[in-house]
């Protein structure tokens, strides 16, 4: 039995996940209906290095032509180092009694919650329900309850004005507009009119309510560009968090979740993080409910187990040998590119958090490590007659007339990733989802041409400006 009386018990070995990034996560990234690969906001691009040095005349000697191997094998190029991840978790302990006891304690708690959330009575029984939401999504439980919570958001949205009438909570109408925007419901942001004055400023006496004004900042990234009143409370509790959580009214939790937010608000942080934040907090909420915390514990503390466990396999023996050494990118490639398994599939942690989403969070890692060697390939080894065919075969997605007199190690790439995408076909068929797979294919070919298109700039000297780059570098978002 896990020890429940304190969160850190639970949280101990939780570097897994945070040494690899920010405390706070990374940008989060949306699934899009029709394509296994996720559709992300446009961030920052890293420049690429250009020469900067001006041209040289230099003395050339003819010579006769070397073989395409002897061309590479006097190329230049830096041996990057190992990364520090690969053996780190083979000794970590995983133990599969502990992950058994952990399942049979929650399937006792889960019928008990699921008949908590619905069983609510009277005329705010939808709305109790809703804010009961929010928190088992910021418990890191919602997956649990899916079909409980379809209905009562598809229920709550087809009565929202009714439900909505005289709410003036700042905490519950943002928390309501939040659950719904997250899920997909496009309820209006005129709700929050409600707490503006004549003048159309929003009400002062709005500062005092320190977590509704949380709540209310939450709610503001989940705005469109026509939710101008959004745009306003943005504005209006940025202004004032900052000062609530210094001047020390609010209790400390809050301030601290004030601050966090400030920096990265729920909705754009990682999903496995958030429980690592809210749990503290919750466990000191007055209200807070002690089945909800204690199942939350236990959720987390399997996850994190769970994840160990994926991370044993990719990086000691069944799947990494199966696929990753099976191909031989370590013997077929020159060490040019990245070896980051590891980091591949913390890179897809947050797309598929899920315990039974096993398959997936292995594809995805292999689809991003075929991406990041097409990426270093481009980047820092190819050379340009040998990127535009690489490029020109993946285009046809077959090898092209000149691919036949290029060096090995391009053909292995491209045949590398054929063979992924043969097991990406392999399972989605089973699943009668090939749409999907076409999809992700026209997106990877966006990817390869965007990354031509930078290694040839690269390689012929040319520097973009920066209208000419950003065109290019948008569409680089599919690479790492």
């Amino acid at each position: 039995m896990m020890k429940m009386d304190s969160v850190s018990n639970v949280l101990l070995n939780m570097e897994t996940i945070s040494l690899l990034g920010p405390k706070h996560g990374s940008q989060f990234f949306l699934l899009s209906p029709n394509n296994l690969f996720p559709v992300r906001k446009l961030s920052c691009f890293p420049p690429k290095s250009l020469p900067t040095k001006p041209s040289e005349y230099v003395r050339l000697k003819a010579m006769t032509s070397p073989t395409c191997d002897e061309q590479t094998s006097n190329r230049k190029y830096m041996k990057l180092l190992p990364s520090p991840w690969t053996d780190r978790f083979h000794s970590v302990s995983d133990d599969v009694s502990e992950m058994d006891a952990l399942t049979k304690e929650m399937d006792v708690l889960s019928p008990k919650v699921k008949n908590k959330l619905m069983s609510f009575q009277g005329s705010d029984s939808t709305k109790k329900r809703i804010l009961m939401i929010y928190v088992l999504v910021s418990l890191g439980l919602a997956h649990h309850f899916k079909d409980e919570i379809n209905e009562t958001l598809q229920e709550g949205f087809e009565k929202i004005e009714e439900m909505m009438d005289g709410e003036d909570d700042l905490y519950t109408v943002s928390i309501i507009f939040w659950v719904f925007r997250r899920y997909g419901h496009n309820i209006s942001s005129d709700i929050f009119r409600r707490f503006k004055m004549n003048n159309g400023c929003f009400k002062y006496s709005l500062t005092g309510d320190a977590k509704g004004m949380l709540s209310l900042y939450e709610a503001t990234h989940l705005r469109t560009r026509k939710d101008d009143i959004l745009d306003e409370a943005l504005i209006f509790t940025s202004s004032h968090l900052n000062s609530i959580a210094a001047c020390g009214t609010c209790p400390s939790l809050l301030s601290v979740r004030i601050q966090s937010a400030l920096i990265l608000s729920q909705h754009w942080n990682m999903e496995i993080l958030v429980p690592l934040e809210y749990i503290p907090f919750y466990e000191q909420e007055k209200d807070h409910d002690e089945m909800l915390l204690k199942f939350a514990k236990l959720n987390f503390k399997f996850l994190q187990l769970q994840y160990l466990q994926e991370l044993k396999i990719i990086t000691k023996n069944i799947i990494y040998y199966q696929w990753y050494n099976e191909l031989g990118f370590a013997s077929n490639l020159p060490p040019y590119f990245r070896d980051r398994i590891v980091e591949n599939y913390f890179f897809v942690l947050p797309i598929f958090i899920e315990p039974q989403l096993l398959r997936s969070r292995m594809l995805l890692t292999q689809f991003f490590t075929s991406l990041e060697i097409l990426d270093d390939t481009f980047d820092r080894y190819a050379s340009l007659p040998e990127a535009e065919s690489l490029f020109n075969s993946l285009k046809r997605w077959a090898p092209d007339d000149a691919m036949d007199k290029q060096p090995d190690y391009l053909k292995f790439v491209l045949n590398s990733i054929f063979k992924i995408f043969e097991d990406l076909e392999r399972v989605l068929k089973t699943e009668g989802r090939l749409y999907s797979l076409d999809a992700t294919k026209d997106e990877f070919k966006i990817g390869a041409k965007a990354n031509f298109d930078l290694a040839k700039w690269g390689l012929v000297a040319h520097v973009p400006s920066f209208k000419e780059y950003m065109e290019v570098g948008e569409e680089e978002i599919v690479a790492c």
